[in-house]
């Protein structure tokens, strides 16, 4: 490969006073920014000397009145324009600028400023008052807004802004309310600005810097330089790795126990946000994060020591009881160690530490294990007493407990492989098991369906087949309706077209007959309105069910303020996390029944967790599985052929299915290309289907048959640019009016959620908002600041598709993907469609996903060799679910059950 030609610099210092006319490019991650600028004809900077410039370009050389010196770009109609390049962040056209750089002449550009500082000035002219408050800099500020305010104050326009904002009343076609939002908007962005020009030197975006203004407000600089590791636990966006960086900048040592104690908590939340694990082993965590840091793993234990004791990890041992072979966990014992004595003592306001510091994806770690909090004096709970909040009388229940004496808390713990847990699964992970137990053995006086037990059932079911709905169900399906109606808790499983749909609605039209109170709950708005659709009562999100809060924090409490209902019913269950889960059980109320449906050989939850099949697994509660199949039209194959992947049998895929294709194309780029062609394209043409009712699943997120790429080349086929539809780039990404979307993270404000889609409908660099249409019909604004909250949705995960419901599903396959291609996935993807399945590329990527299921075909813990992003490594005491995630719901729940 030939070198690139190299830039040819001057050493010289320039100094160029003017104002930027145009932004060509501006990224929003760095803030490298390439503008075009017209320098005022009284900036004063040192010529640069003539025999550092080739004799070629001297001859263009323009010395002005000033003394300027500067190669020259030509004379145009906006006069003696110059490119400046260089981390600018957040700078606008009409901006008035101070630089300092250095001429560089580019071999492909030409010469350019090489920008090294930059300071920004108050316009001095009308036009560049206009060009600059009109750049989409102030928000509510467009050009015709500008031109007003310019025309009635003139050179007084930044003073009234400045100083009596209320003034602007005064310019027509202006009121009150977008005054006032004019006076916001200017204080906000000086204040974001100095925010920005801090963390310019830190290399963080403006994306980024508006997020912690907005998080932070006047404190943002103190915070940044004094805590830069709360940025990672605090502000969307920002991971351990950037606020690392930004605290390698400001010189904080490597091994700064706040570093390594943050940098272990990353590992741990890395562990369930890829893996979904709601815990590791200990000897793995120490390693894993002791590589990441560049420390020693001795002092990731320190931290580990030190996390527990602010509550901000919990630790657990796990062991095996030699009489039976019983799995279970000890908590660990946290001791209070003084030189030259040893005494035992509690942790002081521990509790208020894990209330202070605990919080992962937006959930509380707090309140939620049972009706009593942990160590009370009344509790029921099944579990030994929480880390947090140890005892000296915990001591006496354990022998050949090591207290290493010293001047700092150390922990020790019996022999056995140590589990950590970021505190809210801890607390998660018990509060699930002790609710399902509790709601499970209720007493008879409280169960509100006693009054089915008494039901004829066989006279029932005739009945529900006599009626014009004509719900004849198979025996299966009948058990499952009566162990809804008669246990309080329970579970209805089976694959795709097995009938837990007719089940539902046989049990809903009973329970309505009773005057029942039913609550229809799904983990996603797709699943929720599938559920509505299905049975013709209202479902909601469980998260607009329980109307969770920032925090976390649900309306509702099984003891104060529990869900009315009767009965819960919550469909899609396998979509169900940890924390999610322990949510819902808290609201309700014992006596309530609950019934579980959903299919657990589908993925597990996005989520940490895999509540499903560690309930069923447990065999804490009556299952009924649904194996017969009933919902496969004439001629259809994507039923049958989910159920053969699931078993591990290839597709069937021959001229006589008509609605199951493989097109073969071991070359991802082509086949990309070909999927592109099929949405586009074939599909329409073939079929009749619409474009936007076809969706693109894909394995994974990189590669040119992955997630990103497909979305780019989708848009630009599906959504193409012009004059009538706003764009805005952002972050890496286009967002265009007409684009499909996808929420990304759960905002309690907009009460949005993860997973929600819909469609941009609307864009105005005016007002710096994105407006889109919720499939529910909602209408919600997204400031441009907001914008890393959603992403383009032709194509998405396989995982993020869960819940859903699509009439063609196009699946890309390729061996790039091979890390990720398991059973599970394929039958996931599969049976989201309902009218037609298309699988494009590589024969033996399909096989290798097939072929590749689970090694144990019990759901209870089990160990296996690796995981999907962690791998057990730990020993006999090593706890992995067959889905290669580290989980314990199974084992508490046979613990607390025995």
């Amino acid at each position: 490969m030939q070198n690139q030609p190299q830039p040819t610099t001057l050493a010289t210092a320039n100094i160029l006073r003017g104002v930027v006319e145009r932004v060509t490019f501006q990224s929003e991650e760095t803030g490298y920014t390439v503008a075009r600028f017209l320098p005022d004809s009284t900036s004063a900077a040192a010529a640069a000397p003539a025999n550092y410039i080739p004799a070629a370009v001297q001859a263009q050389m323009n010395i002005n009145q000033g003394g300027f010196s500067s190669p020259r770009f030509g004379s145009s109609a906006n006069g003696n324009l110059l490119t400046v390049v260089g981390t600018m962040v957040g700078v606008v056209a009409g901006e008035a600028l101070e630089l300092t750089g250095q001429w560089q002449q580019h071999p492909q550009h030409g010469w350019q400023l090489k920008v090294e500082t930059y300071r920004s000035v108050l316009p001095a002219t009308e036009v560049g008052l206009r060009k600059y408050l009109g750049s989409g800099l102030i928000k509510g500020i467009g050009s015709k807004t500008a031109n007003r305010i310019v025309d009635h104050f003139g050179l007084e326009t930044l003073d009234i802004l400045e100083n009596t904002p209320d003034r602007l009343i005064e310019v027509p076609k202006l009121g009150k309310h977008k005054v006032g939002l004019i006076a916001k908007a200017w204080l906000e962005q000086k204040a974001i600005k100095e925010v920005m020009l801090f963390l310019q030197g830190q290399g963080i975006s403006t994306s980024l810097a508006v997020r912690i203004y907005k998080e932070y407000g006047d404190a943002s600089i103190t915070i940044v330089k004094n805590e830069p590791y709360r940025l990672a636990r605090e502000v969307w966006g920002i991971g351990f790795k950037t606020a690392d960086k930004i605290a390698q900048a400001l010189g904080f040592a490597l091994d700064d126990p706040e570093r390594i104690k943050a940098g272990t908590l990353y590992v741990l939340s890395e562990a369930s946000d890829s893996g979904g694990h709601t815990y590791l082993p200990r000897p793995q965590l120490a390693t894993k994060a002791a590589e990441l840091l560049g420390v020693t793993p001795e002092q990731v234990e320190t931290a580990i020591s030190g996390l527990v004791l602010d509550g901000g990890a919990q630790v657990e041992t796990l062991t095996v009881d030699p009489t039976d072979g019983s799995k279970g966990f000890v908590p660990l014992v946290a001791v209070t160690v003084y030189q030259p004595a040893v005494t035992v003592a509690p942790v002081a306001n521990a509790s208020a530490t894990v209330a202070k510091r605990s919080e992962v994806g937006g959930y509380s770690a707090t309140s939620d294990i049972g009706d009593n909090p942990p160590n009370s004096a009344t509790s029921s709970s099944a579990f030994p007493t929480p880390t947090s909040v140890p005892t000296a009388a915990g001591m006496a229940l354990h022998e050949n407990v090591e207290v290493y004496v010293g001047s700092t808390p150390t922990l020790s713990a019996l022999p056995g492989e140590q589990a950590v847990y970021l505190t809210p699964f801890y607390f998660a992970e018990q509060g699930i098991a002790n609710h399902l137990l509790r709601l499970a053995h209720c007493l008879p006086q409280q169960d509100r369906l006693i009054t089915l037990k008494e039901t004829n059932f066989a006279t029932m079911f005739e009945y529900l087949s006599s009626t014009k709905e004509g719900l004849k169900l198979a025996d299966r399906q009948e058990e499952g309706v009566v162990m809804a109606l008669t246990t309080p808790v329970g579970v209805l499983t089976g694959g795709p077209g097995t009938g837990k749909t007719t089940s539902m609605r046989a049990l809903i039209r009973v329970l309505t007959l009773k005057k029942k109170r039913i609550v229809l709950a799904a983990p996603t708005g797709r699943a929720a309105k599938r559920l509505s659709e299905a049975t013709g009562l209202e479902a909601k999100t469980l998260h607009r069910l329980l109307q969770l809060k920032p925090g976390g924090k649900s309306q509702y409490d099984h003891r104060a303020n529990p869900i009315p209902a009767d009965i819960v019913i919550v469909d899609e269950t396998s979509m169900l996390d940890t924390l999610l889960m322990n949510n819902l059980l808290k609201g309700i109320a014992t006596g309530t029944h609950l019934l579980l449906v959903g299919d657990a050989d589908q993925l597990p939850s996005v989520g940490a967790g895999n509540v499903l099949a560690d309930v069923i697994g447990s065999a804490a509660v009556p299952v009924v599985k649904l194996e017969q199949i009933f919902r496969q039209g004439a001629g259809s194959a994507i039923v049958t052929n989910a159920h053969r992947i699931n078993q591990g049998q290839m597709p069937l895929m021959g001229r006589e299915i008509t609605d199951f294709f493989f097109f073969g194309e071991d070359d991802p780029e082509l086949a990309g290309d070909l999927v592109v062609d099929l949405v586009a394209k074939r599909i329409p043409t073939k079929f009749g289907f619409k474009p936007e009712e076809i969706q693109v699943l894909s394995p994974m997120h990189r590669g040119k048959c992955g997630v990103g790429y497909l979305n780019e080349k989708l848009q630009e086929v599906l959504n193409p640019p012009n004059e009538r539809k706003g764009q805005k780039q952002y972050g890496g990404k286009l967002f265009r009016v007409g684009d499909k979307v996808l929420q990304l993270r759960n905002n309690y404000e907009k009460e949005v959620f993860n997973g929600d889609s819909g469609m941009v409908v609307a864009l105005s660099h005016e007002n710096q908002v994105v407006t889109v249409k919720l499939e529910d019909g909602r209408e919600v604004e997204y400031d441009f600041s907001e914008l890393d909250e959603l992403t383009l949705a032709y194509s998405v995960s396989i995982h993020k598709s869960q819940g859903s419901e699509y009439p063609v599903c196009v699946i890309p396959l390729a061996m790039g993907h091979y890390m990720l291609l398991e059973r599970k996935l394929i039958y996931t993807a599969v049976t989201r469609a309902k009218k037609l399945v298309v699988l494009v590329g590589s024969k033996k990527a399909l096989a290798m996903a097939v072929r590749n299921g689970p090694k144990h075909e019990s759901a209870t813990m089990v160990e296996e060799e690796g995981g999907i992003a962690f791998h057990s490594n730990g020993g006999d005491n090593s706890f992995v679910h067959r889905s290669g995630r580290y989980t314990g719901l199974s084992v508490r729940l046979l613990q607390a059950k025995s």
